[in-house]
């Protein structure tokens, strides 16, 4: 990819694979106040969009009431769900090949800043990246493109010379909002024709993709 010098990478559907933690986590909030969770396969759609918009859809709830499902969400996550979690394989490899070739990379998530920081350090992925972006605990900064130009405004880049890699439509957005390139990966919980539709710049397979699209 031509002039391209910033790599901002969603974290869960892109970097990690969160689905047993995140959705450990909503099932033991949503029972805490007294509703009845869906399938678990109905809710791996929390995984992307901010999690207040996903408790009013999956609840009928406020956004004040969204916000206490939060805070018992976080009971769980905070200790164990946040490490119900595993990275796809090839990423760090990716990664390196990135970092390598001069690329300056971060993260831009939609997940508390706190917790995407925690993740990273976890699976060891720190040395890899200049700067990690999320929320802040009040849930706020919690849509994708104010986070993509946060990262943004903190690296220093303008947008012509950065892509956004996540799997799901918010990304892409995102992106597009702050006139970012963008890469939808095809191994995360969005799909194909997700992607297409909210207009992604590029598709890939599996990270090693990713890394040659663009070095290529």
């Amino acid at each position: 990819m031509e002039g391209l010098s910033f790599v901002l990478f969603d974290l869960d559907g892109t970097l990690t694979d969160p689905g047993t933690g995140i959705t450990n986590s909503v099932i033991y909030a949503m029972r805490a106040h007294g509703f009845e969770p869906p399938p678990r396969e109905e809710l791996y759609s929390v995984i992307g969009p901010p999690l207040s918009d996903s408790f009013r859809r999956l609840c009928g709830v406020d956004r004040e009431k969204a916000a206490e499902m939060i805070l018992t969400y976080r009971e769980y996550y905070a200790d164990k769900g946040i490490y119900e979690n595993e990275l796809y394989p090839g990423i760090t490899r990716a990664l390196a090949r990135l970092k390598d070739a001069g690329k300056i990379l971060a993260v831009a998530t939609s997940k508390p800043e706190m917790y995407a920081q925690r993740i990273i350090e976890h699976f060891g992925l720190s040395p890899y990246f200049t700067l990690v972006g999320g929320c802040l605990p009040d849930e706020s900064r919690s849509k994708k493109a104010e986070v993509i130009a946060y990262v943004l405004a903190g690296l220093g880049a303008a947008p012509e010379s950065a892509v956004m890699v996540g799997d799901r439509k918010y990304d892409i957005e995102g992106a597009a909002v702050n006139r970012v390139r963008s890469i939808g990966v095809l191994y995360g919980y969005g799909s194909a024709e997700e992607l297409r539709l909210a207009g992604a710049s590029l598709t890939a397979s599996d990270p090693a993709a990713v890394a040659d699209i663009i070095l290529g």
